[in-house]
């Protein structure tokens, strides 16, 4: 990576503003976390600052999203701090302020290396807009600027680039680590490289099916954007997701594949009326009979929610040999035992392939595999789902441009 890292700067007796991804999914009942791996991520690089004696390290991050003025007490970063505290072992002092004098005490009055958690930034309305003057105050804070949030280093906010612009700007280990993996993954990869592609829609993944076509050896694709495909190759779909707007396009990269893209062969489909599909989807779709059918012989009624044995047994053949993987999206509707056996197979044959670089991508994929205990099988799990996916398709992250170059 072409720019400085925590590595590279003198800490000792400063106050270092680092931006962290503390987004995490809480129960929407109790608020209380159900899974902290992004704040465990956050810790290679916080613990490092600590043991490097600075006087305060002050951490910013957002939580949820802040539309309207209710939302900000289901949105309270204060749930982190004890979760946090917890897993450095030592006393996190929250700060419930983005701006003003408490903050300002707090911040001056540290010692000691004090690690201080600053209330949600999206609690500022300029924090999405990158105001310049919020982005200055919080820089006027603090002495030199860590970025370790990859989770949202695609969004040019205050706190992701405002502050960068007024600071010494550095990248944490996570940011690190996760260009390292998915940009020598498309820049520089070990061949064959093999990218897996599903989940629902063709259209949130076109710069990415388009890079990686001209990277990539083969390029699998599964989930509910495959029925796009087969809409392109003529194929009754039924009722599966499909996008009829973008089926011209998917017949125009079937045409100027030259074979690279490898598309399911048979498919598991219920028959579920609409109105119990909008009643409860995933209710629906538990009870229902499933069938398995070939890609040729979906039914009018019918919608594919996973791939069928045959093309679980093709996609573990053409995995054969691949030295780097890179996954990103679903095979299916994972959510639901019966329709996550697609997904889980992809888990277990990347699991067990010999000698290769295995990433996903982040997002829901990701999600799934950590769900299905695969979590230390992998070479690296992304923490960010969009900024995985505009750095797969080449796009610049703002979060990353504004960093320190080396010289």
């Amino acid at each position: 990576m072409d720019k400085l890292t925590i590595r590279d700067i003198d800490v000792a007796g400063k106050t270092v503003l680092v931006r962290v991804d503390f987004n995490v999914p809480r129960d929407k009942d109790t608020g209380e976390i159900t899974d902290d791996n992004r704040v465990v991520a956050a810790l290679p690089t916080i613990n490092y600052l600590l043991d490097h004696n600075p006087k305060a390290v002050v951490l910013f991050s957002h939580l949820g999203k802040i539309k309207k003025e209710e939302d900000k007490a289901k949105n309270d970063m204060a749930v982190v701090a004890p979760k946090l505290a917890e897993l450095l072992g030592r006393d996190v002092k929250f700060v419930n302020a983005t701006r003003g004098a408490e903050l300002e005490e707090a911040v001056k009055n540290a010692e000691n290396g004090q690690v201080i958690l600053v209330q949600n930034t999206r609690y500022e309305a300029g924090e999405t807009k990158n105001d310049p003057e919020l982005g200055a105050y919080w820089a006027s804070l603090g002495d030199v600027f860590v970025e370790d949030a990859f989770g949202s280093v695609h969004r040019a906010h205050a706190s992701t680039v405002g502050i960068a612009a007024h600071l010494p700007a550095v990248a944490g280990f996570l940011v690190e680590k996760e260009i390292a993996y998915i940009g020598k993954a498309v820049s520089d990869p070990e061949r064959p490289l093999v990218a897996i592609l599903g989940g629902s829609k063709v259209s949130s993944k076109i710069g990415v099916i388009e890079n990686l076509l001209n990277k990539a050896d083969k390029v699998m694709i599964c989930g509910a954007m495959a029925y796009t495909f087969f809409k392109a190759q003529g194929l009754e779909v039924g009722k599966s997701k499909c996008e009829p707007d973008f089926v011209d396009y998917a017949k125009g990269l079937l045409e100027k594949a030259n074979g690279k893209i490898i598309l399911p062969v048979d498919v598991v489909t219920v028959t579920v009326s609409d109105e119990d599909c909008a009643a409860d989807f995933f209710g629906a779709i538990s009870k229902a009979e499933t069938r398995v059918a070939s890609v040729n012989d979906i039914k009018p009624e019918e919608q594919g929610l996973d791939c069928g044995p045959k093309t679980i047994a093709l996609f573990a053949k053409e995995l054969e040999g691949a030295k780097t993987v890179v996954w990103n999206g679903p095979a299916g509707v994972f959510e639901v035992e019966k329709f996550a056996v697609g997904t889980k197979a992809i888990c277990e044959t990347l699991a067990n392939l010999k000698g290769a670089t295995t990433i996903i991508g982040g997002g829901d994929s990701a999600a799934a595999a950590i769900s299905m205990g695969y979590e230390k099988k992998f070479t690296h799990i992304s923490t960010g789902g969009g900024a995985s996916l505009e750095y797969l398709e080449g796009k610049a992250l703002p979060g990353v441009t504004c960093l320190s170059d080396v010289k």
